[in-house]
Parts: structure tokens; sequence; C-alpha cells
């Protein structure tokens, strides 16, 4: 009944969505008041992620029965967002206020629809891993339409959709199926790890695919460290740095992230803290140059706030986890060519041939077109030799590959920058206002 009840609020109060261009001087406003549910925070950051936007600052109220959200949101050059297509789209997305599912049921890993086979794949990292799959593949007649690649902690997660090659569309039979399954396990099957390769059953229009990624590596526990020589990983660099405190007088647990900013950082943040059956309260994000500044008052989904130090060390590590797997490590390369059959098996088999690792790909077509994105290492790591991506962009075309970033260039991210809790004021006067960052729209 109470379900229901909730239901019927919902409907009879749906999202309020302003995106103004007026209220900020360097930034579009998006401010959004809708009726509190858990995983809505979630939902508009999906939306958000999904146009490609940047978010510079964000704020965050969702204590009682309602949730009021802004963004300070650029397109990826810094600019604010004048199409008004792009503003109307956003607008119609946040307003329908779409609900994502959170099973992280564990099943076969084939998986057919009425368009493609969705393959998810999880094993151990080594370099040539996905050439060797990208072989199988190709053996299998089988043509990747889109997939993402993420690796971290040594190891490695995808989300492939296949069709057959002859007739474009998804793979039905059950024993073509089952030989797939079974021949990319034993790919993905390391000889010492006590970590079997296995797959997860997604629901594909349901789950989005990076979710589903972040998802499937928690399963797989990414974030567990692995001790070398008597170092945490983690302790080798001050990014990303999270900490997990008590907020006794107002009950919360107050979590606190600093990082080099990037794309989708606020998104896997949230997708994290969502699928770990935990609700945000209050949060503030902000930017500053390359840094990344975010903090939330979150409680645990039955209302207690985190009440162990094993809970608060797992929280720091799933989060510092959900950071890593994104992150732009090594030299990005960007192929753009005309798709064909077993063009992904060749591309990364010259990958391998010339000893490069592939630390993260996203892989799409569309229109005949094939865009593929590779973050590339050496096999230890390393920066790779520019003479090395000489080589290999004269063997594919040096118009079809180009080098479009190098994180090894990048400037260092300020790590004397200090933001101290930023909430504080928040708690005192229980006003937005006092954020000086967006004026009333009531």
């Amino acid at each position: 009944m109470d379900d229901e009840y909730a239901k019927l609020i919902r409907r009879m109060n749906p999202p309020r969505v302003v995106i103004d261009n007026n209220a900020c001087e360097n930034a579009t406003v998006i401010q959004v008041d809708s009726v509190n549910k858990h995983g809505i925070l979630l939902d508009v950051v999906q939306v958000i992620s999904d146009m490609n936007l940047v978010i510079k600052k964000a704020y965050i109220s969702s204590d009682g029965v309602w949730f009021m959200d802004v963004f300070n949101v650029t397109d990826r050059n810094g600019n604010k967002i004048k199409d008004n297509e792009v503003i109307d789209y956003i607008q119609r997305r946040l307003e329908k206020n779409p609900s994502f599912a959170t099973s992280m049921r564990e099943s076969v890993g084939v998986v057919p629809t009425e368009e493609h086979t969705v393959i998810e794949l999880t094993g151990t990292d080594r370099p040539g891993l996905l050439s060797e799959i990208c072989a199988v593949l190709a053996d299998l007649r089988c043509n990747v339409v889109t997939a993402e690649i993420w690796t971290h902690n040594t190891r490695a997660a995808a989300v492939v959709h296949v069709t057959d090659d002859s007739s474009g569309c998804a793979i039905e039979d059950p024993s073509r199926l089952s030989t797939i399954r079974d021949l990319l396990c034993n790919v993905l099957r390391g000889s010492d790890d006590p970590k079997t390769a296995r797959t997860a059953l997604s629901h594909p229009g349901v789950t989005y695919r990076d979710r589903r990624l972040h998802q499937i590596m928690f399963a797989d526990r990414d974030y567990e460290r692995v001790e070398r020589a008597g170092l945490r990983e983690r302790d080798k660099s001050p990014f990303p740095h999270v900490t997990v405190l008590d907020c006794v007088e107002r009950d919360y647990t107050v979590v606190t992230m600093r990082a080099k900013d990037r794309p989708k950082l606020l998104f896997d943040i949230v997708c994290t803290l969502t699928d770990m059956q935990y609700v945000v309260f209050h949060g503030v994000v902000q930017t500053e140059r390359t840094g990344a500044y975010q903090e939330f008052y979150i409680r645990h989904v039955d209302g207690f706030p985190i009440s162990s130090e094993a809970e608060r060390e797992r929280l720091i590590q799933c989060l510092e986890a959900a950071i890593e797997r994104r992150a732009c490590e090594g030299m990005e390369l960007e192929l753009c060519t005309e798709d064909r059959i077993g063009l992904l098996s060749d591309i990364t088999r010259i990958f391998r041939e010339n000893s490069l690792c592939i630390k993260r790909a996203e892989i799409s077509t569309e229109n005949g077109k094939a865009k593929d994105t590779f973050y590339v290492t050496d096999v230890t790591g390393n920066p790779v030799d520019p003479k090395i991506i000489d080589s290999i962009r004269r063997q594919i075309g040096d118009t079809v590959l180009q080098v479009k970033h190098n994180s090894s260039l990048s400037p260092k991210p300020h790590e004397g920058t200090t933001f101290g809790f930023l909430l504080g004021s928040f708690f005192k006067n229980r006003s937005f206002q006092n954020f000086k960052l967006i004026r009333s729209y009531s």
C-alpha cells in the first residue's frame, strides 16, 4: 500500500526542470526538483553524462520527501549549452525521470537481444588479452558492433555487443552461444589466478553499459588492493584520496573525495554509492583547474550511518576503484575508418605485435563507419615510445589512426589545493542561497 501511495505522489508531482543560461556567467545551470526516491540522483547524473556534459559544480539536497539538485555544466570545450534542441532533449529526459535496474544477478554471459548478442566478460588482465578475445570472435563469425573494455588492479571486464557476420542479426542458436561462451572463458581464464573467469547476465536497454561495467568489476572485487613490497597501490599517489568520517550531530557519514578531474567522475561516484545501497542526502561538487572535490552526507538505505571501521575501509576502497577504472591512463588513440568484418581483430593484433597494452577501449560502429578509442601503454605500464606509434600508424594509415591525447604529458593536479568541508554552512543556514551560485526559481 505504501509503494502504491508513493507512486501516486510521484505521478501527481512530476519532476520540475529549469535550464538557465543567465544564472551563471560561465556555465549552464540545470535545476531539478522532484519527489525523492532512492536512485533519483543517479538517474539525473546519468542523463547529464549521456550528453557528454562536464559538471563544473553541483549542489544536492534530498532530506525528507523532496529532492533538489543544481548543476553547473558546460560542453567538453568549456562553453555554455546554447543549442535549443539539446536543451529541450535534456529537459524531456529529466522530466520523464527514468528508473534504471540495479540487478547484480550472475548467469551465462551470452545474452541474445533483438538486434545484438550481448557478451559480458571478466578475467585476469594481461597484455594481448583484447587481441585474443577479438580473434576468437572473428573466428566464430561474430562482428563486434559496440564494446567497452575496462582494466583495473589486474582485472579486466568488458561488455561487447556482437552480431552474426553474415546476417547482421543477433545470434540465437543455443549451441553456437555455448561455443562462444566456452571459448571466451578459456581465453579469459588465468592459469595462476585464484579468481576464475566469469560472466554476468545483463538486461540491455535497462542497465547502462558503463554502470554495468562498474557492477561487474565490483562483483569481481577489483577494489581489493594487492600488496606490493609492503606498499599498497593507493599509497603511491595522493590521488584519488577518499575519506569517510562521522557527522555525529546530524547522524550522517561524511564522504569526501579529491581526484584529478575528468568526464563522468561524478557519475562513477554516485553509481558506486547507489549500487552499494547508500543514499546521498546532501552533497557538493567543486572543480578547480584539473582537480575535483566531492563531499557527500550519506546513510545506508536502512537510515543508519556507517558504524564500523571495516565498512568505512571497504567504502574507501570501492570509491577509489570506481575513480580509477575509467582513468585515462596512457596514450589515447582514435581509429576512424570504414567498418569491416575482422577489423577490430586486425587492429588489436597489430597493437599486440608492437608490445602495446590496452588499458581501456571504447568500440562503436555507425552507418558503416568504425570509431574506436584505445588507451594504451607499453607492457610494463609505462608511456609508449612515439617511434612505435609512428610505425603502427604507417601500418594502419596515418589518417585512420591518430593520437588524441597523451596522459604522460598532462600537467599534474595541484596537490596543495584544499577545500575543507563545504557543506558546513548548509547545516547552519539550511538554504541553497548561501552557495551564491544559483538564483531562486521560486
